[in-house]
């Protein structure tokens, strides 16, 4: 009964004891032995998550294929379905917060920055299937001709930047915005973080949360906003006040020049870090690069393990259920992949493909290997081996111009003139000493 119940090497991670725990803790133990016990059917969510293009009984298939020497239970879609109905979402979302963190060591490369762990908070949305149900509760987008595409939730993860593991995350619907959800994440914010926020989460309200809550910030702002300059420090950054925050101000000019042109732009970051000797202007303005990673995050999640896909989940409780899913099995490749890059003194978690550690994840899970560990613990196991033989080069730059990635007319791309070669690129940063002349 218990044999379909695994995630091949990542049950070392997420071990029956840890689920079980869970289970007793939520109360949602089976009161009699079932062909889909409670146990059984955490870890075919959890392999749900991590083969999105199929439907619950392919995924229970790909479970138990590896197991034909043992008596499997024959089962229905509609006995997966109640399954997971009766299960509910309290354990899934139990096991995602006893998994959440930085997934990093005091020794993880690029985690830590002045002593301080970089953090990002940012926002992105899941496309859910358009039924009256989730329509009714989401709503959809609209113009003023008719109401188009799916309905959406509405996803903010603070994430840790240097192993772009997920600290915390919340969702919601759309229409309440980025910031009223994000204000939940205050919760796992403390001293001795760093957090970077776009301009979208700048706002008086969200600073004073954040700042609260004894986390630092750094955070780009509007043009639109003026603060007043109190004091200009020798670094060229001066003290300023955001509503009721002591804040520095830093203006800097960035100019990339490519083969394709060259193109400058004016930025306005606001930092609750006064101290300007021990956190130079210019380190913080290359340091603000580093929110990316969210985006890094949100990629991995969307287009690796979704592959842009609707979620499968047609009502609320199902949704909510798919998510905490979707964001534990996401989480559990960043600890395998944090683990494995950690026994290579400055190895940098960022070097590590996910699309690499996602398939050799699924071929455990097909194969029904390494769920039990051998007498001799291997630390790396079969996916860091898998990550650490392809590490990639280091990073480029980041100088992709934004646009429409998935236009709706198929012939649009011919009009977004988009030069998407790759090319070397130079950037230099200037910090103003006066004030900024927007373009």
């Amino acid at each position: 009964m218990f044999a379909p119940g695994h995630l091949g090497e990542l049950t070392r991670i997420v071990p029956f004891e840890m689920v079980d725990e869970v289970l007793a803790e939520c109360g949602a133990i089976q009161q009699r032995l079932r062909k889909l016990p409670a146990r059984v059917v955490v870890y075919l969510l959890l392999a749900a998550a991590l083969f999105e293009e199929c439907g619950y009984l392919a995924v229970w298939d790909r479970l138990t294929c590896a197991l034909g020497s043992l008596p499997i239970p024959k089962v229905t879609g509609t006995a997966l379905w109640n399954a997971r109905a009766r299960l509910g979402v309290r354990p899934v979302r139990s096991l995602f917060d006893m998994l959440r963190g930085p997934a990093s060591a005091i020794r993880t490369a690029g985690a830590r920055w002045a002593g301080l762990l970089v953090v990002a908070i940012d926002g992105t949305y899941l496309d859910v299937p358009d039924d009256p149900a989730t329509r009714a509760r989401l709503g959809k987008g609209s113009n003023q001709y008719a109401t188009s595409g799916y309905p959406q939730i509405c996803l903010v993860a603070l994430v840790a930047c240097g192993t772009r593991a997920v600290i915390d995350a919340v969702f919601g619907p759309r229409s309440r915005g980025e910031t009223t959800h994000g204000k939940r994440l205050a919760r796992s914010l403390r001293a001795g973080m760093v957090v970077l926020l776009d301009r979208g989460l700048s706002s008086n309200a969200f600073l004073e949360t954040v700042a609260d809550t004894g986390a630092a910030f750094l955070a780009r702002l509007s043009a639109a906003r003026k603060p007043p300059v109190l004091h200009r420090f020798d670094d060229g950054s001066f003290l300023s006040r955001i509503g009721q925050l002591e804040v520095r101000i830093i203006e800097c000019e960035i100019t990339i020049a490519t083969t394709a042109g060259r193109h400058t732009g004016v930025y306005r970051l606001a930092t609750t870090l006064l101290d300007h000797r021990r956190y130079p202007a210019f380190e913080l303005v290359k340091l603000y690069h580093q929110r990316w990673e969210v985006e890094s995050t949100y990629f991995a999640i969307k287009k690796s393990m979704l592959g842009r896909r609707v979620l499968r989940a047609r009502t609320m409780a199902g949704i909510a259920q798919e998510v905490y899913a979707l964001l534990t099995a996401y989480q559990l490749i960043r600890i395998a992949i944090a683990d494995a890059t950690d026994t290579v003194p400055g190895a940098d978690p960022d070097r590590a493909s996910f699309s690499i550690a996602l398939q050799t994840a699924r071929d455990q899970v097909i194969q029904a290997a390494g769920v039990i560990a051998d007498t001799t613990i291997d630390l790396v196991g079969s996916i860091g081996r898998a990550v650490l033989n392809h590490l990639m080069p280091p990073r480029r730059l980041r100088v992709s111009p934004r646009a429409v990635k998935r236009p709706l007319s198929r012939y649009a791309y011919k009009s977004l003139r988009v030069d998407r070669r790759t090319y070397k690129a130079t950037i230099s940063i200037d910090i103003l000493l006066t004030d900024p002349i927007s373009p």
